[in-house]
């Protein structure tokens, strides 16, 4: 059975391991030790309530539970913009006019991309990543809407607005389109040195280097406008996801590969919508259909989907199911019904 759990300092191999899986392009996830080690203490210090709201990062693990073997994780920033600037470039259109009594009137509309530093104190949810061994039988749905599940435990520790930004455009060479043909002639650096030094947690770099001035697609290499709000191959299913959950792009592209960021109100989300407080109810056999389960406290969250059924007071569920969110009869579960 696979279930979601809080990230402590003890998963830090299992950390690297995915962080190595991830491939380029994954900014979150850096192959960087003091910087995993650090995020995991910060996983611990959001889950016990020790650090202040705004700078909780809650790390989750997916884990199997028959072998202990992790093979996914998910994370949800409480606030993003606060401590850092939180860059965007905004795509929009210049209309520029022409009048005179010689040519007539002519009007030109030009799209552009403008830096901005928008999203302030937004939620973040992001870091989602399943090995690809893995990427069956509902793991990733679980995987992703375990991040709205911790949310709506607690929905005043999370800001109105939920934010995720999706990985750009690759070719098959690895390389960011985007990146090599726009963004790449403002930061003197290549992709991966940029990717490392963001991850690390250095935003400043990019709101110091990167352009001011809007920059007109039209004179971009055609590569570069085709990438622009597209997501990578291996991101789709992520992307069709999150709309599934309410999710719509709103018109914010990364600086770096021009991923699209979406976003949604924490209270359309349809996971945080859906989830009801329930009892559950441990039985030795339960027929019925599989449900989305959680906990229903912060420090002990945990969540997985299992067969489980629906009754007069409460849900069935099997000693399995109990076992893996260390519950008992009785105890309060949140389910999606």
């Amino acid at each position: 059975m696979l279930v979601v759990r809080p990230a402590g300092s003890a998963d830090y191999d299992a950390l690297m391991g995915l962080a190595q899986a991830s491939g380029p392009g994954f900014t979150s996830l850096p192959e960087h030790e003091p910087t995993l080690r650090r995020r995991l203490e910060i996983s611990e210090g959001s889950f016990s309530e020790t650090l202040p709201v705004e700078d909780r990062w809650y790390v989750l693990m997916m884990e199997e539970t028959d072998t202990g073997q992790v093979v996914g994780l998910a994370g949800v920033k409480a606030a993003v913009g606060l401590k850092r600037p939180f860059a965007s470039f905004r795509r929009m259109t210049f209309s520029h006019y022409h009048v005179s009594e010689e040519a007539g009137s002519h009007r030109n509309d030009q799209p552009a991309l403008v830096f901005v530093n928008e999203c302030r104190g937004w939620t973040e949810v992001g870091s989602l990543f399943l090995k690809p061994e893995n990427r069956v039988g509902g793991a990733g749905a679980l995987l992703s809407r375990s991040r709205y599940l911790l949310i709506g435990t607690r929905p005043e520790l999370f800001n109105n607005m939920v934010l995720a930004e999706l990985r750009g455009r690759f070719d098959a060479q690895g390389k960011s389109p985007f990146w090599e043909h726009v963004t790449s002639k403002f930061f003197g650096m290549d992709f991966e040195s940029a990717d490392e030094l963001s991850g690390k947690g250095d935003g400043q770099f990019i709101f110091d280097l990167a352009p001011h001035h809007p920059l007109y697609e039209s004179l971009m290499h055609r590569d570069a406008q085709a990438a622009i709000g597209q997501v990578f191959e291996e991101g789709k299913p992520a992307k069709k996801l999150l709309e599934r959950e309410g999710f719509q792009a709103n018109g914010l592209v990364d600086v770096f590969d021009a991923g699209p960021t979406m976003a949604c109100q924490r209270d359309a989300i349809r996971t945080v919508r859906e989830a009801r407080m329930t009892r559950a109810i441990v039985t030795a056999e339960v027929e019925g259909d599989p449900h989305l389960l959680s906990t229903t406290g912060l420090m002990n969250f945990r969540a997985t989907r299992a067969i489980a059924e629906p009754v007069e007071g409460g849900i069935e569920i099997s000693l399995e199911t109990a076992e893996a969110l260390k519950i008992k009869d009785g105890d309060p579960v949140r389910a999606i019904l």
